[in-house]
This record gives C-alpha cells, sequence and structure tokens, in this order.
C-alpha cells in the first residue's frame, strides 16, 4: 500500500484511487475532440494523469506537481505509476505551484508553449473547495479565481475537479456562474478498511463552444 501524508494531512491512498480515474475519464469524456491538450493539477500517486494517458485522444499531458519529491519519486521508479509517466513522450511532469499559475492569464500552463490554451484541465490537490491545504488556496474557488483557471481554457474546454466525499450543491452553482454548463458526479467506491463503501466527488464544467 503507497500513501502520501503531508504534515497531518493525508492526501493519497492506494487503495483508494476510483474517484481519481473518474476524473480523468469524467473530464476527457465531455470532450468530443480528438488531439487534446490536457493538464493535471496534482501528481500524488500518478491515478489521475495515467488515466489520462489512456485516452487515445490525448495529444499532450502536463501534470503541475508543488512538491519536488513527489515528481522525483516517480522519475526514480518509486511509485509504481511513475514508469508509466515517465516513458510517455506525450507526458511531462512539471514542478510549479497549479495556483499561481491558475493567476497568471498571460501565460500557459505549459512552460515550453506560453501561448497555449488547453482543452481539459483536471484538478487534484485540496480536500474540497472549502477544504483547503493551504489557505492561500481558498482564492481559486471563487468566482474571480475560476474565470481566471477559465481562460486558459479553449473554447468548448473542459474543467474537471476532484474532491472528497459527496459533491457541495453550492460550489457547483459556483461553476455554472462562470461555465456554460456544470455538473457534478458522485463516486462511490468499496472501503476496505471499514467494510463498507466511501465517496468522492467529480465536478465537470465547459466553457461556451464557438
Amino acid at each position: 500500500i503507497y500513501e502520501i501524508k503531508l504534515g497531518e494531512y493525508f492526501l493519497m491512498n492506494s487503495l483508494f484511487h476510483e474517484a481519481e480515474v473518474q476524473l480523468a475519464r469524467l473530464g476527457l469524456d465531455a470532450l468530443g475532440t480528438t488531439g487534446l491538450d490536457v493538464v493535471v493539477g496534482g501528481l500524488g500517486l500518478g491515478y489521475t494523469a495515467t488515466a489520462a494517458l489512456e485516452d487515445p485522444r490525448v495529444k499532450s499531458l502536463v501534470v503541475v506537481e508543488y512538491l519536488e519529491g513527489v515528481i522525483e519519486w516517480h522519475q526514480k521508479g518509486l511509485i509504481p505509476m511513475g514508469s508509466v509517466l515517465t516513458k510517455d513522450p506525450r507526458c511531462r511532469l512539471e514542478q510549479a505551484d497549479f495556483f499561481e499559475l491558475s493567476r497568471d492569464v498571460r501565460k500557459s500552463f505549459d512552460p515550453k508553449e506560453p501561448g497555449k490554451k488547453h482543452d481539459a484541465i483536471l484538478l487534484d490537490i485540496d480536500h474540497t473547495p472549502t477544504h483547503v491545504l493551504h489557505q492561500t488556496n481558498t482564492r481559486f474557488y471563487t468566482k474571480k479565481g475560476l474565470k481566471e483557471l477559465a481562460q486558459h481554457l479553449k473554447p468548448g474546454g473542459v474543467f474537471a475537479l476532484w474532491a472528497d466525499g459527496f459533491p457541495e450543491a453550492s460550489f457547483t452553482r459556483l461553476l455554472g456562474t462562470v461555465f456554460q454548463n456544470a455538473g457534478a458526479h458522485t463516486i462511490k467506491f468499496d472501503n476496505p478498511l471499514t467494510g463498507g463503501t466511501s465517496e468522492g466527488a467529480v465536478y465537470v464544467a465547459r466553457t461556451a463552444r464557438p
């Protein structure tokens, strides 16, 4: 069992990754085009990024991770998904602050192509929009922060977000004030520790098509 912990926060566990996988699948399923340019915010154990690469329509994938050590785990093969991500020529792991990049609407999430916009941005960093890892992240989950994020997307592009537990209706409504349409999915999965089930949320929002 592989687990990532930051201070007292438990971030990811290899026992529970169905919602992280569905983040990529549901986000990309909302797109009908090919040759997709995708961003994943938050590397973790790599489940979202790996699921994105399983979609043959993905042309490029930039994974933005704040912690350099997490990237090194993948590069050194210490995490099972590492070899999948580091050997796929479509994928690059970039050490940066996702939220800082989102605020800068003059540049791209892709440092090699500053003017590039993306078909999909898939985010898995904070626990929920109201339970964040650092208080500075709260700005992102506002109308202003989401409008900045939307400017990084192509017309008809998709923003998808993972969160712990059930979807929050108030955040779905907020997404609807920024994007042309927005919805949320509840992902239920077996919990071998409790013998029952647990829940994760995936929000999916799309910008207006041309």
